[in-house]
């Protein structure tokens, strides 16, 4: 009976979303090492199986005190100058723990728990900075990733017309830009390779 009740949840939480969805997220970081770094920005979108999307959540950026800032990396402090995020940091008065409630009010209204997969790219140092920093949200994603780099860096060996010619990113280095370039650079390896193998 108990059984049979949890599979009919699971399936009118995949019916009521709609099966195949996609959680991407890019974060922005003080460097690479979530043991000594930490987030400063984070963007979420969700998208249908075919890469539509379906809703734009909160990009936000996380406040964090000059003790925290100093620690920061070389290359994100010169990018985050750069780019005005560094500046923004400093102007927030979103907490971490915000940044996450932020998240999840979203995510919960958009996605059911760990029925979709986070996607990006090397999406994978992400998942880590999140695994650490935000645990309510990681154990909401399911424990599988959709890494466009994988599909970039197999394209670059296998078909390397097609890479020659995917979107140029614009080195923004803003989490919802990046998400974006993201999401445009699947939907070309998509169109470019995927949709031509299965026509031969």
């Amino acid at each position: 009976m108990l059984k049979a009740l949890f599979t009919s949840a699971r399936r009118m939480s995949k019916s009521s979303f709609g099966e195949g969805r996609l959680i991407w997220i890019d974060c922005e970081m003080t460097g690479l090492d979530p043991k000594k770094q930490t987030l400063v920005e984070i963007a979420t979108i969700v998208t249908d199986k075919d890469l539509n999307v379906i809703a734009e959540g909160p990009d936000i950026v996380i406040h964090h005190p000059e003790e925290v800032l100093d620690k920061m990396e070389e290359w994100p402090r010169e990018t985050f100058t750069r780019n005005g995020l560094l500046k923004q940091i400093r102007e927030s008065t979103i907490t971490l723990y915000r940044a996450e409630q932020m998240i999840m009010e979203f995510l919960e209204k958009e996605t059911a728990k760990q029925e979709c997969p986070l996607a990006g790219n090397s999406v994978h140092v992400d998942r880590c900075f999140i695994q650490k920093y935000m645990p309510r949200l990681d154990d909401h994603l399911h424990y599988r990733i959709v890494d466009v780099s994988t599909i970039k860096e197999l394209a670059r060996r296998w078909y390397p017309d097609e890479f020659a010619n995917a979107p140029q990113k614009k080195g923004a280095h803003r989490a919802l830009d990046d998400i974006r370039e993201s999401i445009e650079e699947l939907q070309y390896y998509r169109a470019a390779i995927f949709h031509n193998l299965a026509q031969k």
